[in-house]
């Protein structure tokens, strides 16, 4: 059975940009292979991190929508963590990822909310 999934890669940022997406494909076989399809790759770029990942500072950061079977994916993301080009990886079943944004989106529209209904602090006089 295939589902929806979103994958987010950050990759070391000495790659030279334009060879982000070649260096993706070949990753992207397993899912092709599998009898999956590549919906998206979109490539976001050098982006500073928040954190030191492998001492850096930045990476590359690639996003790719697609749809397979878990024991594609899995096999993908094992793939991914064994290549040193690869910091990092995060793999989410589409209708969580949503579901997390809906979420988000939900929690910030409460906290305005109760914000705007807080009854304003009167002025001190001097």
């Amino acid at each position: 059975m295939t589902h929806q999934y979103e994958l987010m890669v950050i990759l070391n940022p000495e790659i030279d940009e334009r060879q982000v997406a070649p260096s993706l494909d070949k990753f992207l076989k397993v899912i092709t292979a599998d009898g999956g399809s590549i919906d998206n790759v979109d490539v976001w770029g050098k982006r500073r991190l928040a954190y030191e990942i492998q001492k850096k500072t930045e990476g590359i950061y690639a996003v790719v929508n697609f749809t397979a079977t878990s024991a594609a994916t899995q096999e993908l993301d094992r793939q991914l963590n064994l290549s040193e080009q690869i910091m990092r990886t995060k793999v989410l079943r589409a209708e969580e990822a949503i579901a997390m944004v809906a979420a988000e989106a939900e929690r910030s529209a409460e906290k305005a909310a109760r914000k705007a209904a807080r009854p304003a602090k009167p002025a001190k006089d001097a």
